[in-house]
């Protein structure tokens, strides 16, 4: 860290995390990109408002997650050999561990923009769970940073990389396994990282190319008249599961593959990203038995879909940017375009939302924020000038940006305003 931006770490008093907001998964508290958090700054550059900025080694597009004081993410080798779980202080920036979790002996292709530690973590109070994909998940333990439970034995072939990321729902360590030769979903102990339930995905894959058979997804557990289901979209269908047995509860076919946005839920719809290659974004009414196809999709949306990018809903509006950098904003129960503007750049990080502002984080470092508005309405812009595609996290007064090298603290002094 450099001699200047110790000096502001010093100069300003540290922030109060004791009661601030965490952000321990891929996408927030509610896995949907929304935070609570209030104050943030609206402008930045490398010196202004930064309170402080890391350098990560190696690399990794896995958001940051929070928890108190700590903030954990993973990175690799570029060669994809070591993989490490890495934990910065969260008011001074100080690296506390950096703990090589894996050695792999022969790493698989990745895409370009792909790297070996892609996968979101998740965070709980005394415990980080990492996953690399099909070379390993683990449990670490957040305060001395020992290797609680690994396992190296839940592998597939992802062919451009690693991509699905963690999440925790009640004593279960729950992700995808989507590869081109096995399609799976699965529920660890979080204690002990068993197996709890593992459900094969129910589709012929065989009268498919091998390519057509692989996703990157993350599900979501939502609550649907009382019943929880697991969404869990995959390769030709978004599939519905029981998130104590695994048992499928409903699925709706699709001809996609690769899907990536992780879904959102409100007003009663699940809103789905279908596809890479053609993207298309469905509404699905939850529920139901068996395959609901035909009864439960209640609009489809097919311009200007994003591929990477998961989507905003606020309030009654969805709001999104695809690959190319051109935003919309469309009302979430019917699908009616309100607006679509092209922001420009090109984007892989899913936006967050905060404070009255939207955030979108091209590949360029570039942040482009908007108010959440049936009008398109550009609230600035900032650039970091490095290649930027996590997406962001938000905590306390703070904008957690992980770029190509480093992690930055975006935070206004105390004093200002």
């Amino acid at each position: 860290m450099s001699t200047f931006l110790w000096t502001i770490v010093v100069l300003l008093p540290a922030a109060d995390t004791s009661g601030a907001a965490n952000w321990p998964q891929f996408r927030g508290p509610g896995a949907n990109g929304d935070s609570e958090a209030r104050d943030l700054p609206r402008t930045w550059d490398e010196t202004q408002n930064v309170a402080w900025k890391t350098r990560i080694h190696g690399r990794g597009w896995s958001s940051p997650v929070i928890w108190e004081s700590q903030i954990w993410l993973t990175t690799a080798t570029e060669d994809g050999r070591q993989l490490f779980a890495v934990c910065v202080d969260r008011d001074t920036g100080e690296i506390l561990h950096d703990i090589r979790v894996f050695e792999v002996e022969n790493p698989e292709h990745i895409a370009v923009v792909n790297s070996y530690a892609s996968p979101t973590s998740a965070i709980e109070k005394g415990r980080v769970y990492v996953h690399y994909g099909t070379y390993g998940t683990a449990c670490l333990d957040t305060k001395t940073g020992r290797i609680v439970w690994a396992r190296r034995d839940l592998n597939c072939d992802h062919h451009e990389g690693p991509g699905s990321s963690l999440m925790l729902f009640d004593k279960l360590l729950i992700f995808h396994v989507d590869g081109r030769d096995v399609q799976y979903v699965v529920a660890l102990d979080k204690t002990t990282g068993q197996t709890v339930w593992k459900t094969e995905r129910s589709i012929d894959f065989t009268q498919y190319n091998e390519n057509f058979r692989k996703a990157f997804c993350t599900p979501i557990v939502i609550d649907w008249q009382g019943r929880k289901e697991l969404v869990s979209p995959g390769a030709k269908a978004v599939m519905a599961y029981d998130p104590y047995s695994g048992k499928e509860l409903w699925k709706a076919l699709y001809n996609g593959w690769s899907v990536t946005p992780r879904p959102l839920f409100g007003h009663g719809l699940l809103f789905v990203v279908t596809d890479f290659v053609r993207p298309e974004l469905w509404a699905i009414r939850p529920g139901g038995n068996g395959d609901v196809s035909e009864t439960n999709v209640v609009w489809k949306l097919r311009k200007s879909i994003p591929k990477a990018p998961s989507l905003l809903l606020i309030g009654d509006l969805l709001f999104f940017v695809n690959d190319d950098g051109v935003a919309q904003c469309i009302e979430a129960k019917t699908g009616h375009v309100f607006w679509t503007e092209r922001i420009g750049g090109k984007h892989w990080a899913s936006p967050v939302f905060a404070d009255g502002c939207i955030y979108f984080v091209d590949r360029d470092g570039v942040v482009t924020m908007i108010e959440p508005s049936r009008t398109f309405r550009r609230i600035g812009v900032n650039q970091m000038n490095e290649e930027c595609m996590a997406s962001p996290a938000i905590a306390g007064r703070a904008i957690f940006l992980r770029t190509a090298t480093s992690l930055y603290r975006l935070e206004k002094p105390l004093d200002d305003g």
